[in-house]
């Protein structure tokens, strides 16, 4: 039986990554949406409007392709609604982890999985929390200048050298910290037919 094709809205690395842990085949479309937030008071909602999104605009191009899209949106405790976005350069990741030191950060990753000639939607919300040790000055842009977060929301790449600035990790999946929840998506995967493994 022929695979369907697999589209991942995402230019990201990482997330290429762990789709290629699957063996699937699958291409690569960046969908070009705002990210800003409309009037979400939660990093949930924004998260789930935007992996919606980023799968709504290729599924429409790519009807009979299964379209995969996730957000993730950063906040630190108490504080859903005040959202940690991607850095960018090394003065605002030095404000995110000074910011970040000793407390506990979560992460609202939204997954969509969207095939428009099978009439299929899904879409999911998965979380995950850091506590980051106490850090120095001196351990934060030591850190940057080696890892260079600068496109990861928090500042980190818990992948890389990120798990060093680590008091502890809470979650179930910890792809999902990564920006892509793959126990998740195998199981809506297999919910399509597709053979995983």
């Amino acid at each position: 039986m022929k695979q369907p094709k697999i589209i991942l809205a995402s230019s990201s690395q990482t997330r290429k990554d762990l789709m290629n842990r699957l063996r699937l085949e699958y291409t690569c479309i960046s969908p070009d949406i705002d990210e800003s937030p409309c009037g979400e008071t939660h990093a949930d909602d924004l998260a789930k409007r935007l992996a919606f999104a980023k799968a709504q605009l290729i599924a429409q191009q790519n009807p009979q392709a299964i379209v995969i899209g996730s957000d993730q949106v950063a906040w630190r405790e108490h504080a859903p609604h005040d959202f940690i976005g991607k850095p960018l350069n090394f003065e605002n990741a030095k404000a995110q982890l000074t910011a970040n030191s000793g407390k506990t950060v979560f992460f609202s990753t939204a997954l969509s999985v969207q095939c428009i000639e099978k009439g299929f939607e899904h879409t999911l919300i998965d979380h995950y929390q850091v506590k980051f040790r106490n850090l120095t000055q001196l351990e934060i842009e030591r850190y940057i200048e080696l890892d260079k977060p600068f496109h990861c929301a928090g500042s980190f790449k818990c992948e890389s050298l990120g798990i060093s600035l680590f008091e502890k990790m809470i979650g179930q999946d910890q792809t999902t910290l990564m920006g892509l929840p793959m126990i998740q998506l195998c199981q809506i995967l297999r919910q399509l037919e597709l053979q995983i493994p």
